[in-house]
């Protein structure tokens, strides 16, 4: 291999770089028997990432709301522990929160079941930690999702 092709491969990731050696990885949600396209399908990085960015917008939306006092970091805080609650009450209910409704996604157990009320909370809890959430698998699941087995999937 010359320094080209290294550079390369280091550049396009490991998934590019093992697809280039001949290794077949598959789509994304194959190891979990999941659909490639469609409904049941592992849900985009978009789809998951605007969720977020829909559900963080309430919480600090809802945490300026109910507490119109105090500066910035403490709007920060309290709207952590919103999110929280909200991941804990809507999706060890529903199976999503409401920003994972508008973009079409439901948080299910591996195995295609509800996920449980326990591996919710530490689903909830890792991904307030947010570095569990920026370490992904080849699945495309975050590793709060991969330690609380459970799959974010398309509806």
């Amino acid at each position: 291999m010359d320094k080209r092709q290294a550079i390369g491969s280091w550049l396009s990731g490991p998934r590019a770089a093992a697809e280039d050696m001949g290794v077949d990885l598959g789509y994304r949600g194959r190891q979990l028997g999941l659909p490639e396209t469609g409904p049941g399908s592992v849900a985009t990085f978009g789809r998951r990432f605007g969720a977020l960015l829909v559900d963080w917008g309430l919480c600090v939306l809802i945490a300026y709301g109910l507490f119109a006092g105090g500066g910035q970091q403490a709007t920060s805080n309290r709207a952590l522990i919103i999110f929280l609650v909200l991941s804990l009450l809507t999706v060890g209910t529903v199976g999503f929160t409401p920003g994972k409704r508008l973009f079409g996604l439901r948080v299910i157990a591996e195995n295609g079941e509800r996920l449980g009320v326990g591996r919710v909370v530490v689903r909830s809890l890792l991904l307030c930690l947010a570095i569990p959430a920026l370490v992904w698998d080849r699945d495309g699941r975050g590793l709060h999702d991969r330690l609380a087995r459970a799959v974010q999937v398309r509806i």
